[in-house]
């Protein structure tokens, strides 16, 4: 059977030449020529396919007056710059571009107004740096939305999950709201529950519970008073995300693990009587499934925090997560 993918020519050709194949025999085997040969000797992973050129289009002869009209836009009012209809216009009257259409400039527009911005230094580059952790110095804590029925009633619930950063194993708890006690309760018993506290800083959202106000697009927040004797107690230095949707990417980890803890521990919709008898058997439920969890969302044990220094975590783990 002849090798599926040309790395699997390569490997099969010489594994071949190491037991003393010669060139032609391995030629006539697999079907190949000399020169297919010689490359796979000389590496393993074949070369990389060689770019085409770009074909020639009927916007090219257009391209630099297109060019000119978005580099114009660098320095023009912000409300009276071109859009794509403008533009499209424009070829019409003043260049007589008939052999074109307007999904041509659409797409070349879409792409090179971004790349003239960028090249002017005005241009923004979305750029991603991969996150890691030491273990037991960071981790992160948000709320999600459960569907629960409670004493017979569809009710929305909050699933409190703080998450550690470098292992990804995290403590839940469930609550009626997802207001400040919530919030506090719910650190209290992760932290029990962990064994200790977090050396370097902990990630949250703009929550109410913990914040006043956003000042500005800085990282710089007005926290709740109550936060912050809270947290000064309990020795959290706390980090806050950005806004919306960029800041979900700051603290993806513990927005998967809510999801996942959801999907896996919630489905179907659990019915009890009270909320004690819900945190109670979603521990169980984790506590069992916490060996077939993925790496990234491990069920809360023991891990490398630092030692509970503060009055807070002296009196005993936790008995749920």
């Amino acid at each position: 059977m002849l090798p599926k993918s040309k790395v699997d020519l390569y490997a099969a050709i010489r594994r071949d030449a190491r037991t003393g194949m010669s060139l032609r025999a391995l030629m006539r085997k697999y079907g190949v020529g000399f020169e297919t040969v010689q490359r796979a000797m000389v590496s393993a992973l074949p070369e990389p396919r060689k770019k085409m050129s770009p074909r020639e289009t009927r916007l090219d002869t257009y391209k630099p007056v297109i060019d000119a009209m978005l580099a114009a836009d660098l320095t023009a009012p912000r409300k009276q710059r071109h859009t794509v209809k403008r533009i499209f216009d424009r070829l019409l009257d003043e260049h007589d571009a008939v052999d074109i259409s307007y999904q041509m400039v659409r797409g070349y527009v879409a792409v090179r107004r971004e790349e003239i911005r960028q090249q002017a230094g005005k241009g923004v580059v979305d750029a991603f740096v991969p996150q890691t952790h030491k273990p037991g110095a960071e981790a992160e804590v948000d709320f999600g939305d459960v569907t629960v029925k409670l004493a017979g009633e569809l009710v929305t619930c909050y699933l409190f999950a703080f998450r550690l950063s470098y292992s990804g194993k995290a403590v839940h708890r469930i609550f009626a709201s997802a207001g400040q006690e919530a919030f506090f309760e719910g650190h209290v018993h992760a932290l029990n529950a962990l064994g200790g506290v977090p050396t370097g800083k902990v990630r949250y959202d703009n929550l109410r519970a913990a914040v006043a106000q956003v000042l500005g697009l800085s990282r710089r927040r007005v926290e709740a008073e109550r936060w912050t004797a809270f947290r000064s107690h309990h020795s959290l230095e706390a980090f806050y995300c950005q806004p919306g949707i960029r800041g979900a990417h700051e603290k993806g980890g513990v927005e998967g693990q809510i999801g996942w803890f959801r999907r896996n521990h919630l489905v179907p919709v659990p019915e009890v009587a009270t909320l004690a008898e819900l945190n109670a058997m979603t521990f169980q439920t984790a506590a069992c499934g916490a060996q077939a969890a993925p790496r990234s969302f491990q069920i809360a044990g023991p891990a490398a925090c630092q030692p509970p220094g503060s009055p807070s975590l002296n009196g005993g783990s936790s008995s749920g997560s």
